[in-house]
């Protein structure tokens, strides 16, 4: 393992890019060893690292790693109480990578801070689980794969249903030409959400928090919202909206079933934040067409109830969240192993539970990057996805309801999805014959480079760049500023 002196010269450089280490080479396990598991992040879903791992047979959860000091505390107390151990508890993910003493990283943390921890700890020699969405740009997530292969780490993503079994043997049975060929397939997420609230004074951070730390690469300006935790999901400076958070998983299926290796060829994306009137700034109704050779996959998203004053949620043919195989010979629900012929009767039926984590553990005592069910390279496609989707509505215009008709005229599955958000938009007294909402730009995409072709600002967005304020009088601010925050710097891994 590295040395500290060596870890903190090269992991926690206060001004500058965190320096490649040398390679530091992993335990040689035994099948009986004990496997030691750092999990960065106490919220809910550390909880749940915790436990997926702590419960497994030759598994120990040996430190925890939040910013939010009531929140490390109360879970490594909870980990010694119910599991047995005493774990060490830490701050800073370099402290506790620097400490030596993991096989194992696991991020749980929002996605702004998934890419940092996942790196530094392939540069010690240890194998990471990161939460999904992987990165929140997609030249991040580039950066995170080149560790995994360069230091010759084992990194899996959590995108789950790559282990359930109703959408393995969904997914089997519709390649094998159970209804014939795909047609498009619809992905959804009808999740309402409430508004984040917009304050007049900036919240208060509590003292148990170091916010610096909690902010880490992402801005550090004052916030507006009501809650720190989880709502910056909804904002563009620290989240990525519904159509990546939730979106990854469904578009990851997808492109699972299709086999389809990378980015689509095409996108577009419409779409708007009404109703909330809050600090959020990403949209909570969203409409994605990506455009891929063997079948399109679109999205949408329904954050808002099904009409103004109702508690009902939207569906898609009775369904909330899922992915829609549209076929020749009927339709599958696909995560949930549902197959219907054309009239709507359910033909078939597949069922079975996830195994993740324990195909994660299972992998790291092989040693085998082929035995993991979701390997970073997937999930880093399956995110940049989503990113493309967002980056169309992001470099988007004010527009109407006829000129958002005019721009996707002849591309008929996008037409309907459309048809259907305006209808949903008008139950909530949207007037969408006014310019409001953010019609996206068509963005060729350069597959094989992973950025968008003759776009400065959309590719400023692939990097990760942030714009900059509006430049004061007599100045000439540049429009765009580094993604990443020193002294949290994205690490150069390039071999």
């Amino acid at each position: 393992m590295l040395n500290r002196r060596q870890f903190v010269r090269r992991a926690a450089a206060a001004s500058a890019a965190v320096a490649v280490p040398m390679v530091a080479p992993g335990r040689v396990l035994g099948a009986n060893e004990e496997l030691r598991v750092g999990v960065v992040g106490c919220g809910i879903r550390g909880r749940h690292h915790i436990d997926r791992f702590a419960r497994q047979r030759g598994v120990r959860v040996t430190a925890v790693c939040d910013p939010d000091r009531s929140r490390k505390t109360a879970e490594a107390g909870r980990v010694k109480q119910q599991y047995g151990n005493d774990p060490a508890p830490f701050l800073d993910p370099r402290k506790m990578i620097e400490a030596g003493n993991l096989d194992v990283v696991a991020v749980a943390t929002m996605q702004y801070w998934h890419a940092l921890p996942t790196i530094w700890a392939c540069q010690a020699g240890m194998d990471v689980y990161v939460e999904k969405p992987l990165a929140s740009f997609i030249e991040e997530g580039r950066r995170m794969v080149e560790a995994a292969r360069q230091y010759e780490r084992l990194v899996q993503i959590g995108t789950q249903y790559r282990t359930i079994r109703s959408a393995i043997d969904t997914i089997r049975f519709l390649r094998e030409g159970g209804l014939g060929k795909i047609e498009y397939i619809t992905a959804f997420a009808n999740k309402p959400r409430t508004s984040i609230g917009f304050r007049d004074e900036p919240l208060p951070i509590a003292d148990a928090v170091d916010y610096d730390l909690w902010c880490g690469p992402a801005d550090d300006g004052p916030i507006f919202r009501n809650r720190l935790q989880y709502d910056c999901s909804f904002t563009w400076d620290k989240g990525d909206g519904e159509s990546c958070n939730q979106g990854v998983h469904e578009i990851d299926v997808a492109r699972w079933l299709l086999g389809e290796p990378g980015l689509p060829r095409r996108v577009i994306s419409i779409g708007g934040r009404f109703v909330f009137n809050d600090a959020g700034d990403v949209p909570n109704t969203q409409i994605i067409y990506y455009d891929y050779p063997s079948a399109p996959i679109l999205y949408e998203v329904h954050n808002l109830r099904a009409a103004k004053g109702s508690n009902e949620v939207p569906t898609f043919r009775s369904h909330r969240t899922d992915l829609c195989a549209h076929c020749e010979g009927g339709y599958a629900m696909v995560r949930s192993g549902q197959v219907f012929d054309h009239d709507g009767n359910r033909i078939r039926t597949f069922s079975g539970g996830e195994r993740i984590f324990e195909n994660f553990i299972d992998a790291v005592r092989s040693g085998r990057r082929e035995d993991l069910a979701a390997d970073v390279l997937d999930g880093h496609i399956s995110t940049a996805v989503t990113h493309v989707g967002n980056i169309s509505y992001r470099v988007g215009k004010q527009a109407n309801q006829a000129e958002c008709r005019e721009r996707i005229a002849g591309v008929k599955r996008f037409e309907d999805m459309f048809g259907r958000m305006v209808d949903h938009l008008k139950a909530h007294e949207i007037d969408v014959d006014q310019r409001t909402l953010t019609l996206g730009e068509w963005l060729e995409v350069d597959t094989e480079n992973e950025c968008i072709r003759d776009h400065a600002d959309a590719n400023a967005l692939v990097r990760g760049l942030r714009r900059q304020p509006p430049p004061q009088p007599g100045g000439a601010e540049p429009r765009w500023r580094e993604g990443h925050r020193a002294p949290y710097v994205l690490p150069d891994v390039a071999g």
